[in-house]
C-alpha cells in the first residue's frame, strides 16, 4: 500500500510565461506574443468545480485536483470545494488525490461548457476481517482528530469515556482511573473546555473524589468526531488556558443502534433517519460497586449513575435546519464504611493503619442541559446560526462518619483487638475522628448567541457573539474533629478544638458577554502550502467589571520538498475567566472558624502560549507510521494558586502568583502490529509558580514526565480475537499537608503506574451462518470480552489521610486507588 498520495500543482502560469518570454530582465517580442495569445485563449476557457467528500460524506480539505498531463491544478478548501479553469476539449481528465485516500480519476467527454463535478474518495485501508486500519489525514492546525470507535473495546475502569483515550495523547495526563478529568501541560482540571455540537458543557461543582464523579457528559456511542488541541487553539473557542475538546454527535442516515452490558453497568443507543428528521438517543447506567470493593476500605458501596441524552435534527427547508441536544443526569453515591487496614512505610519501617468506622455518606448530583440551534445556509459558502442553551445543577453532599484508629509498626498490632482494648503493644498512636458535612449547591447557566461562517475565495471567515447569565447559590457547612489518646486536636490545654471547619452562605448572579472573529487563509507559494489562522476574542464579565482581549494565531506549512512533513506554530494570549470556585477565599474569625467570602476584585488568569511542532509520516518494515513532536512554553501570570485533594480543587481566591510551563511532547502513531492503529506518547515538562513573590514551588499538576500507550493486536489468522491495552506511567504530583498551601512546603506522590488490558471475541457478525437466523438477522456484530483492570496489581496513591498524635506530629497514611479487577462485557450492534 502506498502511503504518499498528496499531490499539488508545483508551477504557476506566471513561472511558465517568465521562462518563455522574460530573458535577463527584459520582455522579448516572443514573450509578449505568447501572453497576448494565451490571453485570447483564456476568454474561451471553461470552469470545472464541485466538492470532494469522503465515503461518509464529510468534506475533504487539502485534496489536490490536477488536470492530467498538465501543470494546471488546485487544492480543495476546508469545505471540500474546488474550482479549476481549463480550455475546452474533446476529453478532459482530472486526477484527485489526498493523503490517506485512494486516487480518483474522472474523465469529462466533450467539455465545452462549465461543469459541476462532485467526487467521493475512499480511504486507503487494510481490511483483515474485523481489523481495519485507515491512513490519517494531515494536521495543519493545532487540532488533532481522534477516532471515537476505538473506545468501544477499550478496557476502561471509568465505564467507557472519550476522555480515557484522550489521556493517552502527548501532553495529557490523569492519575485517577475513577475520574474522567485530566490535566494538560501542567494546567488544572478547570482549564479544559469541552464543546458538544458547538455548545460548551459543564461539570458538577461539588465533586471531591473520583468515586462520586459518575459518567462523563460525552456519550461515546453517539459521538461521530472528536477533535482535541493541547494548546494554541483558535479564537472561536472560549476563555480557558489549557485545552479544548470539540465533540460532534452523529446524524444517522439509517436505523442503527447498540446495546452493551458489563459488571460496571450498561449502555444502549438507537439512531434513525426518516426524511427530514434524524435522531439519536442514548441511555447509560454505571455502577462501580465491584471496582470500589478492591480498595482498602471495607464498606458498603452503592454508586448509581444514570445519563440520558438525545440529539435531534429537523430540516425545515433545504436551507433551514433546527437541532436540539438534551441531557439529564442523576448521580447518587452512598458509602457506609466498616473498617480499613492500610499497610505503608518502608521495608525497614513498615507501618500499619487500622480503622473502625461508624456512619455514612450520601451524595446526589442532578444536572440537566438543553441546547437549541437554528441554522440557515444562505448559499453553499455561507452559514448563519442562532443558539440558545441552559444548564442546571442541584448538588447535595452530606456525611457523618466517626471512627477509631490505631497506627503502629506492621506486625506489632493484633488485628483481632479493638483499638481501645488493653495490650495494644507497638501502637504509635490511638485516636478518634469525626467528619461532618452538609453541603448544597444550585447553579443555573443560560446562554444565547449567534455565529456565522463564510468562505471568500481562499479565506474562511468565522464570527460569533454570545451573552451568558449565571446564578449560583452555595451552602457549605463542614468540620472535622480529631483527638489522639483522649486529647482534642489541636491540643492547646485550655479548649476543645476542631482541626478544621468551613462555612459558606453565598450567592452570585452575573452576566458575561463575549465575541470573536477569525480568518483561515490557505495559500500556495513556491515553498509549499500554508494555512494561516488568525483571530481575536473579547469578553466582559459584569461581576468583576473586567474586559479581556485575546489575540490568537497559528501557521501550518507543508513544504514542497517533502510533503510527508508538516510543520506548525501557534501563539496567543489565553485567559481563564473566574467562574465560581476561583472566587471563594477563606477568612478566619475570632473563634478560629473558616468563613468563605467572595473576592469581587479577582481578575482572570493569563497564559501566553508559544508552540512549535510538526508531523512526519514514513514507512518502516512495510508499515505506516507518523511521529508528532511539539515543544511549548507558557508564560503564566495573575494566577490563582490552588491545592488538590483527590479531584477536589481548593483555590486561594486571589491573584497572588505567576509562573511558567515548558516541555516537550512526542507521539509515535502507526502499525506496531500490521493492520492495527496504536500509539505511544512521551512527555517531559516543568511547571513552576512563584506565590506572593517569595515562594517558588511546583504547579499542582506538574508531573515531570508521562508515558502513555494505546496498543491494539489480534490473533494472526483469526481476527475475531482482538486485544486492547492501555498503559500509563506518570511522575507523582506535588502535594501539601491538609489545609496548607504550597508555600508551607510540599512533597511528591509516588509515580502513577497502571496497565489495563481487554480481550474481545466476536461471537457472530458479517457473513456468519448464525446471522441468517431470525433472532440475529437485524444484528451486525456480537462481541464478548474480558477486561483485567490494573493488570500488574500496582497500588497507586491518590492522596493521603493525615493522622496527628498528641504532640501535633502529623503522619501521612496513603489512600490507595483500585486494585486488580476482572470485568466481563457483552456488546451487540444492529
Amino acid at each position: 500500500m502506498r502511503w504518499r498520495y498528496f499531490q499539488c500543482a508545483g508551477y504557476t502560469l506566471y513561472r511558465f510565461f517568465t521562462f518563455m518570454g522574460i530573458m535577463k530582465g527584459r520582455i522579448t517580442f516572443a514573450g509578449l506574443f505568447l501572453l497576448v495569445a494565451l490571453g485570447a485563449m483564456a476568454q474561451e476557457r471553461i470552469k470545472i468545480s464541485g466538492h470532494v467528500r469522503d465515503a461518509e460524506g464529510h468534506p475533504l480539505d487539502l485534496a489536490a485536483v490536477l488536470v492530467k498531463s498538465t501543470l494546471t491544478g488546485t487544492v480543495t478548501d476546508e469545505k471540500g470545494h474546488y474550482s479549476v479553469s481549463v480550455a475546452p476539449g474533446d476529453s478532459i481528465a482530472l486526477i484527485f488525490s489526498c493523503l490517506g485516500y485512494n486516487k480518483a480519476e474522472r474523465i469529462i467527454p466533450h467539455a465545452s461548457a462549465d461543469v459541476l463535478l462532485n467526487v467521493q474518495m475512499n480511504n486507503i485501508s487494510f481490511d483483515l476481517g474485523e481489523v481495519t486500519v485507515t491512513a490519517s489525514r494531515r494536521q495543519t492546525t493545532m487540532m488533532e482528530s481522534l477516532n471515537a470507535e476505538r473506545i468501544r473495546l477499550l478496557p476502561d475502569p471509568a465505564g467507557g469515556s472519550i476522555e480515557s483515550l484522550v489521556v493517552t495523547f502527548a501532553g495529557v495526563s490523569s492519575s485517577n482511573e475513577l475520574s474522567s478529568q485530566y490535566s494538560v501541560r501542567g494546567g488544572s482540571y478547570d482549564e479544559n473546555i469541552i464543546y458538544v455540537n458547538g455548545m460548551e458543557v459543564f461539570r458538577p461543582l461539588l465533586i471531591r473524589s473520583g468515586q462520586q464523579e459518575g459518567l462523563s457528559f460525552i456519550n461515546p456511542d453517539m459521538t461521530e468526531s472528536v477533535n482535541f488541541a493541547a494548546g494554541g487553539f483558535e479564537a472561536r473557542y472560549g476563555d480557558k488556558m489549557s485545552s479544548v475538546l470539540d465533540i460532534a454527535y452523529k446524524k444517522p442516515k439509517e436505523l442503527e443502534g447498540s446495546a452493551s452490558a458489563s459488571l460496571l453497568g450498561a449502555n444502549a443507543y438507537v439512531g434513525s433517519s426518516t426524511g427530514k428528521l434524524t435522531q439519536i438517543t442514548g441511555l447509560r447506567y454505571k455502577t462501580a460497586r465491584s471496582l470500589l470493593g478492591t480498595m482498602d476500605t471495607n464498606a458498603e458501596y452503592d454508586p448509581n449513575f444514570i445519563d440520558l441524552q438525545t440529539y435531534i435534527t429537523y430540516k425545515l427547508t433545504p436551507k433551514w435546519e433546527v437541532n436540539f441536544l438534551g441531557n439529564l443526569a442523576v448521580n447518587t453515591y452512598k458509602f457506609m464504611p466498616v473498617s480499613r487496614e492500610t499497610s505503608f512505610g518502608t521495608a525497614d519501617k513498615p507501618q500499619i493503619f487500622k480503622v473502625f468506622f461508624d456512619g455514612m455518606e450520601r451524595d446526589k448530583f442532578q444536572t440537566f442541559f438543553g441546547a437549541l440551534t437554528l441554522k440557515h445556509h444562505l448559499d453553499e459558502h455561507t452559514e448563519l446560526g442562532l443558539q440558545a442553551s441552559a444548564f442546571g445543577t442541584r448538588e447535595e453532599e452530606g456525611y457523618d462518619i466517626s471512627s477509631e484508629y490505631e497506627m503502629g509498626e506492621n506486625g506489632s498490632i493484633d488485628p483481632k483487638k479493638d483499638p481501645n482494648e488493653d495490650g495494644a503493644g507497638g501502637v504509635r498512636t490511638i485516636g478518634r475522628f469525626h467528619e461532618h458535612a452538609r453541603n448544597r449547591l444550585q447553579a443555573t447557566v443560560m446562554n444565547v448567541g449567534h455565529y456565522g461562517r463564510v468562505r471568500l475565495t481562499s479565506h474562511t471567515l468565522q464570527w460569533g457573539l454570545s451573552a451568558q447569565a449565571e446564578k449560583i447559590r452555595d451552602r457549605i457547612s463542614e468540620w472535622e474533629k480529631r483527638d489522639s489518646s483522649g486529647y482534642s486536636l489541636p491540643q492547646t490545654g485550655d479548649a476543645v478544638n476542631v482541626i478544621s471547619s468551613l462555612y459558606s452562605n453565598q450567592q452570585i448572579e452575573s452576566v458575561r458577554l463575549s465575541a470573536y472573529m477569525q480568518d483561515m487563509f490557505k495559500f500556495r507559494a513556491k515553498q509549499g502550502l500554508f494555512t494561516l489562522i488568525g483571530g481575536v476574542r473579547g469578553s466582559y464579565w459584569g461581576y468583576n467589571r473586567e474586559f479581556i482581549f485575546s489575540p490568537r494565531a497559528s501557521l501550518g506549512f507543508i513544504p514542497n520538498f517533502d510533503q510527508d512533513l508538516t510543520l506548525r506554530f501557534a501563539t496567543g494570549v489565553y485567559y481563564q475567566s473566574p467562574f465560581y470556585k476561583e472566587l471563594r477565599q477563606t477568612t478566619t474569625d475570632g473563634g478560629g472558624n473558616e468563613i468563605v467570602t467572595l473576592n469581587h476584585a479577582l481578575k482572570s488568569q493569563r497564559s501566553l502560549h508559544f508552540i512549535l511542532g510538526g508531523d512526519y509520516t514514513f514507512k518502516a518494515v512495510e508499515r505506516n507510521f507518523k511521529v508528532t513532536a511539539e515543544i511549548y512554553y507558557k508564560k503564566l501570570d495573575n494566577l490563582v494558586p490552588y491545592t488538590i485533594d483527590n479531584v477536589k480543587i481548593r483555590y486561594y481566591g486571589e491573584n497572588c502568583a505567576k509562573g511558567y510551563a515548558a516541555g516537550l511532547d512526542v507521539k509515535l502513531f502507526g502499525e506496531f502490529v500490521p493492520g492495527t492503529d496504536s500509539w505511544i506518547s512521551f512527555s517531559l515538562m516543568k511547571a513552576e509558580q512563584t506565590i506572593r513573590d517569595r515562594y517558588t514551588v511546583p504547579m499542582p499538576n506538574s508531573q515531570g514526565y508521562n508515558v502513555s500507550l494505546f496498543f491494539q493486536d489480534y490473533f494472526p489468522g483469526y481476527e475475531r480475537i482482538k486485544v486492547n491495552l492501555k498503559g500509563v506511567l506518570a511522575g507523582g504530583l506535588p502535594i501539601t499537608a491538609p489545609h496548607k498551601g504550597y508555600e508551607y512546603g510540599s512533597f511528591r506522590l509516588p509515580a502513577y503506574r497502571r496497565v489495563d488490558i481487554g480481550l474481545s471475541y466476536q461471537l457472530a457478525g458479517g457473513t456468519d451462518a448464525v446471522m441468517d437466523k431470525a433472532f440475529f438477522r437485524n444484528l451486525k456484530h456480537i462481541w464478548v470480552g474480558v477486561d483485567v483492570f490494573n493488570l500488574l496489581g500496582i497500588r497507586n496513591t491518590n492522596s493521603y489521610y493525615w493522622v496527628t498524635d498528641v504532640y501535633n506530629q502529623p503522619y501521612a497514611v496513603p489512600n490507595y486507588l483500585t486494585g486488580r479487577q476482572l470485568n466481563i462485557r457483552l456488546i451487540a450492534d444492529f
